[in-house]
């Protein structure tokens, strides 16, 4: 076991680049990539991040490992991805991401499950503020909701909060970095989405530059580089500061939506991200240092949504 780690500003910082280039997935997904491929689209940033970050990595799971990479890879990647991508092609203005914001919520619940962990008034507290906040940010009045969208977004989040809670329990091998693990679980999710999307969606569409610049900056910077910098905060930070850094995602992508989509931010929307983004503050305050291990520790982990519109589809 190795020494506590102080909580270093630095470390916080990093770590939230992750949510904050999930927000921009959105805006990159209806701007560049071809409609109505959640499939493909999922498959373009899980398989080709993974392998990357294999070659770095190069090193294979050993022994159970092959295992519990592929549970992992099945339920953070290859399950979450596609129903994500679904869920925010049929919901109406945000609804996607309402549903992902009240995953920390249902991670608390299933770490005092299968991890012991006592919930605590104030991280449930600050995890109704965030949902809170985040709902005023990217809900907006709407007609009937489509029933399939709204089981993708229930079952994506779902997925996540059972493939992080896992994560936690099962640590990471001896000598085995968040480099790795990253890799292991984007290549065995890319690995299961790929034979789904031929036989869903049949052929890969035509790619002009534009999609071929999109799909480079999702699997690369927006999934590559993002997942690995927040398995590396996981390892570093508490679970509970990295658990209130998921709503920078809907946060960043309103902000894209008003910089580069020429949208407009209501009051009503600038008091949601004033109340999400205190509670991601809150979330990094009073807390003690972690102790990290080779193994990881139990806790709770943020289920991110990365996909949440910057503007209304319907």
């Amino acid at each position: 076991m190795r020494k506590p780690t102080a909580n270093r500003p630095a470390t916080i910082l990093l770590t939230a680049l992750a949510p904050v280039s999930w927000g921009t997935t959105y805006a990159v997904t209806t701007e560049f990539l071809p409609a109505d491929r959640p499939l493909f689209t999922g498959l373009m940033r899980a398989l080709p991040a993974g392998l990357v970050l294999l070659g770095l990595a190069r090193v294979l799971p050993r022994g159970a490992w092959w295992g519990k990479a592929a549970v992992l890879g099945a339920l953070n990647i290859g399950a979450f991805f596609p129903l994500l991508f679904l869920s925010a092609y049929r919901l109406p203005g945000g609804m996607a991401a309402v549903v992902g914001s009240v995953g920390p919520l249902i991670v608390v619940g299933l770490s005092a499950v299968l991890l012991g962990q006592r919930p605590t008034a104030r991280s449930v507290l600050t995890g109704l503020v965030a949902a809170f906040g985040v709902s005023l940010v990217v809900l907006k009045a709407a007609g009937a909701l489509d029933a399939v969208g709204v089981l993708a977004a229930l079952a994506a989040t779902a997925s996540m909060s059972v493939g992080t809670v896992l994560t936690k329990r099962w640590g990471r091998p001896e000598g085995v970095g968040p480099l790795a693990l990253t890799a292991w679980q984007l290549t065995a999710g890319g690995l299961l989405i790929a034979p789904l999307a031929l036989i869903v969606e049949g052929a890969p569409p035509a790619l002009d530059g534009r999609a071929i610049g999109g799909y480079l900056y999702l699997a690369l910077a927006n999934t590559a580089v993002a997942y690995w910098l927040w398995f590396r905060g996981i390892g570093r930070l508490t679970a509970t500061q990295v658990t209130f850094l998921g709503p920078l995602s809907p946060l960043t992508a309103a902000v894209v939506g008003w910089a580069a989509l020429g949208q407009t931010l209501t009051p009503v929307q600038l008091t949601g991200m004033a109340l999400a983004f205190g509670a991601t503050v809150a979330g990094q305050l009073g807390v003690r240092p972690p102790v990290r291990t080779s193994f990881g520790s139990a806790g709770q982990v943020s289920v991110p949504s990365d996909l949440t519109p910057a503007r209304a589809r319907r």
